[in-house]
């Protein structure tokens, strides 16, 4: 697992530890000292800890004019045993909806695994992003097989053309827009 970085070809349009208004502004990364592990796996210093053991993120991206956020994960995303959705929610997407942030893409190729609990926190988050979204965009299938299980699905756009999206190839700005055409489309705005 130390060997899946997080995508860093989008730093030169954004760096969250340069963000003024990142919940990682100021943090000092240190690329040659291994100390976050999940399930004992080390995994790459430039992984952002969010408070939960088994999940990690790093924001690739947020534009406060147009409200977007891309955000890539890795680990395994436990709401039965850790609660990840609340760390998550609490410690991260609140602090960015503050700063005017309500369209969300999570980027899930490194979640591993998926254990639900209760969907409250999703709803929570649904119903506070008011004029804006939750995207999920490739996220492995029996992930999204677990999210339908827990009802996740009423809060958070995932499948279809989300399921096997080629981001990495384009400009956060056009992926943004790429991916806020999508959903209004999807729901019908």
């Amino acid at each position: 697992m130390h060997h899946i970085e997080p995508y860093y070809n989008w730093l030169k349009y954004y760096d969250s530890s340069s963000d003024l208004l990142s919940p990682f502004h100021g943090k000092e990364y240190n690329y040659e000292l291994y100390t976050d592990t999940i399930y004992g796996y080390y995994i790459d210093p430039a992984w952002d800890a969010i408070g939960s053991e088994t999940l990690y993120i790093k924001i690739l991206f947020a534009d406060y004019e147009n409200g977007y956020a891309v955000i890539e994960m890795i680990g395994e995303w436990n709401d039965t045993l850790h609660n990840d959705i609340m760390h998550f929610k609490r410690n991260i997407i609140e602090h960015m909806m503050l700063q005017g942030l309500n369209k969300f893409i999570l980027i899930g190729e490194n979640i591993l695994n998926f254990h639900g609990s209760d969907d409250c926190y999703y709803e929570e988050w649904f119903e506070e992003v008011e004029e804006g979204w939750i995207v999920a965009v490739n996220f492995r299938e029996f992930v999204t097989e677990e999210w339908q299980n827990f009802n996740i699905d009423y809060y958070i756009n995932f499948g279809g053309q989300f399921d096997h999206m080629n981001w990495r190839t384009q400009k956060p700005q056009d992926f943004c827009a790429r991916i806020d055409a999508a959903v209004t489309k999807r729901i019908g705005l």
